[in-house]
């Protein structure tokens, strides 16, 4: 069986970035196609699942409790389980990004503004 999702069906709102839940298509995988520009980026967050992020242009400023980095066009990141994160575009490029949760739908719970400052995970 093959099945396409037809990203324009998948944006979210009337933004560039796309959402893709894969169980409603058979897939144990979900995914956010991201297309920001310089400062956008979700707020400190946390999922049941890992989360892994493919930069395919531009840049991201990753944070966690651990610290910060910078990942780059072709760069890979990981973040385990349970670990509060965040990220922005940085950079004048847009950023284009591949964030692959290991759930066949997005689980995600944002952190209020004290809990994202407790866990070090502020913009």
């Amino acid at each position: 069986m093959v099945v396409i999702a037809k990203e324009d069906d998948l944006r979210i709102g009337s933004g560039r970035t796309a959402r893709f839940e894969g169980e409603p298509y058979g897939s144990g995988i979900s995914f956010f196609h991201v297309h920001n520009t310089a400062g956008q980026g979700p707020d400190a967050h946390v999922h049941p699942y890992t989360e892994t992020w493919v930069v395919l242009a531009g840049e991201a400023l990753f944070r966690t409790g651990d610290g910060e980095a910078t990942a780059r066009q072709g760069d890979v990141v990981v973040v385990g389980a349970g670990t509060a994160h965040a990220f922005r575009a940085v950079g004048p490029e847009p950023l284009r990004m591949m964030c692959i949760h290991a759930s066949p739908r997005i689980e995600q719970d944002f952190l209020d503004d004290a809990a994202a400052a407790e866990a070090g995970v502020t913009f």
